[in-house]
């Protein structure tokens, strides 16, 4: 699925990773007003930036992925893939059973679950979610990948805490680049969309948290204006 993501950034329907759009959150300024016009109202959006931290960072791993990616294979009939991933369970259960006991393995799943689903959702969304979020417009590859992405600036701890995905431009350009590499190319991609008038985007980590949020209630009070008064 990821590939889906990288080929089609933040364009509805195509990019997997925003298909909590509309069930869960209205997701940018031009999908959220149409949802709102279409008089559609799955969840309460103008409130999604207070829930988001319910139901985004500590739940994405432990309870959606844990399920989809069962579905997925399933409905693709990827039977030696889901071979493959019923191994995992079946090898890390007698691998901690006898330690643990079963009730110790599943707490010790469930909280290294979320802890790594509250890391991902912050690594990975700070980079699109506040970016452009529309239909896909067919647009050359470059802008699309711009328009849907943005950097963290660098330094050692950006690098370490976030994998290198702070330069998500050039990960989004470069995707079998090792990403330790990234800074190599970072000024060479801002070089070459200033060349061409391609807006290059880099913010502080916190204020790339903070534009998470944002960006929820931005939409969530577009959507709310839209359902209301259009």
């Amino acid at each position: 699925m990821h590939f889906q993501h990288h080929a089609k950034p933040n364009c509805f329907r195509k990019d997997p990773d925003i298909n909590m759009h509309p069930f869960f959150f209205a997701l940018g300024k031009i999908l959220s007003v149409e949802l709102g016009k279409q008089k559609k109202k799955y969840m309460p959006y103008n409130h999604q930036h207070k829930y988001f931290f319910l139901i985004g960072p500590p739940a994405l791993l432990p309870l959606y992925f844990q399920w989809y990616i069962f579905y997925f294979v399933v409905q693709r009939k990827k039977w030696v893939d889901l071979a493959w991933m019923i191994t995992f369970y079946v090898r890390i259960a007698l691998t901690y059973v006898p330690l643990l006991g079963v009730k110790g393995l599943l707490g010790l799943f469930f909280v290294v679950r979320f802890l790594e689903s509250n890391w991902f959702v912050w690594v990975t969304q700070m980079n699109h979610i506040p970016m452009h979020i529309d239909h896909d417009q067919n647009r050359d590859w470059v802008s699309t990948q711009l328009q849907a992405t943005c950097n963290v600036h660098k330094s050692a701890f950006n690098d370490w805490f976030s994998g290198h995905l702070n330069f998500q431009i050039e990960h989004h350009l470069f995707p079998t680049m090792p990403r330790h590499n990234y800074h190599k190319v970072a000024p060479l991609v801002r070089s070459l969309c200033a060349k061409h008038g391609i807006e290059y985007q880099s913010k502080p980590l916190l204020a790339a948290f903070a534009d998470i949020v944002r960006s929820l209630k931005e939409s969530g009070q577009l959507w709310l204006d839209a359902y209301l008064h259009q």
